[in-house]
């Protein structure tokens, strides 16, 4: 049976809430079909990060897969029912899930809490305020960072803390002195809200000087703490560790969806987090960190969470028209106001 067509104020809040989406760089590299019944993401073919093209577009694939964790909220706040298939047809590659939606069902209140929670989420890109984030609340971010071939995973304090700091000071090295890296993340650096030809991109003004491990983004002017100090830092947060069973492309989607979920879980019990992927493209990192700390999958992507002083200013985004890919059988009805 062939589901209802959406309304025009419909498909609005759906674009709306992919575009809030957490993604590498801010590239935002996701297209929105809409059709009665269905709705499909697919990666976008540009913007391309060459220098950060890690095996099988580990970042942007897990971009995607937070956007589909933003578009799920959305149907559901729309009292509709959603199946997600992730890479439903090997046949099309760019496509990184398609969500069935099913009859009416009114949102759960945890469903409605976590979608208000789409419009207040951004990177933390500064130090915390230092207050412990309470064992029931960090077991209620686990929780919510779970799915189907994911694990949420505390890095504990004392060692496990000491190895991460170790890691990411390591990492901070490599990058720093990397001119590859360097002249990709100065491209992706904007001056002014927009001025991006891709219309999304990094805000100079978000990018602090002193950034390990906070914005996880290097320059070479960055000073780097030591590895004492970065690890005092550490201890005054709360890590989740987001572990695969595998490491192919639907593990990352899957990834990118399960952190997503974390992250609003995280803002809708009044707390900041900022994402760190950059490191575990490096090998010896992510190695180590799956050896030092015995994970038994592969380390995807690293969450920060605490408490912040003040809201985080939101990044830049895409107009509508820019993520509403317009398919054949793409049908919007119109809303009557």
């Amino acid at each position: 049976m062939e589901g209802k067509p959406w309304t025009s104020a419909e498909t609005e809040v759906l674009v709306r809430s992919m575009m809030r989406a957490p993604s590498v760089h801010n590239t935002q590299p996701w297209l929105l079909e809409v059709a009665p019944g269905e709705l499909r993401v697919r990666e976008r073919a540009e913007p391309a990060l060459p220098h950060h093209r890690t095996p099988h577009g580990r970042d942007r694939a897990a971009s995607c897969g937070a956007a589909v964790a933003n578009l799920e909220l959305a149907t559901r706040t729309l009292g509709r029912a959603a199946e997600i298939g992730f890479l439903p047809d090997e046949r099309e590659p760019d496509l990184v899930a398609r969500i069935d939606v099913g009859a009416e069902a009114a949102a759960t209140h945890a469903e409605l809490r976590r979608y208000g929670a789409i419009t207040r989420r951004a990177s933390h890109r500064e130090p915390f305020e230092g207050v412990a984030v309470p064992a029931p609340v960090v077991r209620k971010l686990v929780d919510a960072g779970g799915a189907p071939g994911v694990e949420a995973r505390l890095v504990r304090p004392g060692r496990e803390v000491a190895v991460v700091a170790r890691l990411l000071h390591y990492a901070a090295e490599r990058f720093r002195s990397d001119s590859g890296y360097q002249r990709e993340l100065s491209l992706w650096t904007i001056r002014e809200e927009g001025s991006h030809r891709h219309g999304a991109g990094l805000p100079a003004s978000r990018v602090p000087a002193g950034s390990v491990p906070w914005a996880g983004l290097v320059r070479r002017s960055t000073e780097l703490p030591d590895t004492a100090e970065l690890e005092e830092r550490l201890a005054g947060e709360t890590l989740l560790v987001f572990v695969t069973t595998d490491d192919a492309r639907l593990d990352h989607v899957r990834a990118g969806y399960a952190m997503e979920r974390a992250w609003l879980a995280a803002v809708d019990l009044g707390l900041a987090a900022a994402v760190l992927t950059q490191p575990l493209h490096l090998e010896p990192v992510r190695s180590a960190l799956c050896e030092d700390l015995g994970l038994t999958g592969f380390p995807q992507a690293l969450l920060r969470i605490g408490y912040a002083a003040e809201a985080d200013p939101l990044s830049p985004r895409r107009a509508m028209q820019e993520v509403l890919h317009e398919s054949p059988e793409t049908t919007v009805r119109p809303s009557g106001r």
